[in-house]
């Protein structure tokens, strides 16, 4: 199967399901826009247009979160190489405190369930107590963490 590139634009529904590797190409037959952009309906059309439009925006968005992450990580090793320099703990439980209330009235004045910010939360600082961890056992060196560390 050929290679897609980011800039590709699908002409059909059947280009996007043959654009599919093997094992996708069934559930996309099932898929709800693929099947529905072949019929002679403009408003099916219209919905077809419209919702490959707010994936685009999605797909962006997520690239821009997983952009962020990376940064994030990128901080916080950091941090972790200063905290295992200076002889800290990884974990900060007073600032783990402070980013929960932080993070819920952000979550709240942009109108998300402050659980979701939540999960967030947990997920980083789950992860860069882990890093800090390894950071700290390792001497202080984030080289440890990932090539992109």
């Amino acid at each position: 199967m050929e290679e897609i590139q980011d800039d590709w634009q699908p002409q059909s529904a059947k280009d996007i399901a043959q654009a599919l590797p093997d094992a996708e190409q069934t559930d996309a037959a099932h898929s709800t826009t693929i099947s529905a952009a072949d019929t002679d309906s403009p408003e099916i059309k219209a919905a077809v247009e419209r919702i490959t439009e707010l994936r685009e925006t999605i797909d962006n968005i997520d690239g821009a979160v997983i952009h962020l992450l990376a940064e994030r990580f990128k901080a916080t090793s950091r941090v972790g190489v200063c905290k295992a320099q200076a002889g800290f703990a990884p974990a900060d439980y007073s600032r783990e405190e402070y980013q929960i209330r932080r993070l819920q009235r952000i979550a709240q004045d942009a109108g998300l369930d402050p659980q979701i910010a939540e999960m967030y939360r947990e997920f980083v600082v789950t992860e860069a107590k882990k890093r800090h961890k390894r950071i700290a056992d390792a001497g202080g060196d984030a080289g440890v963490l990932d090539v992109f560390a």
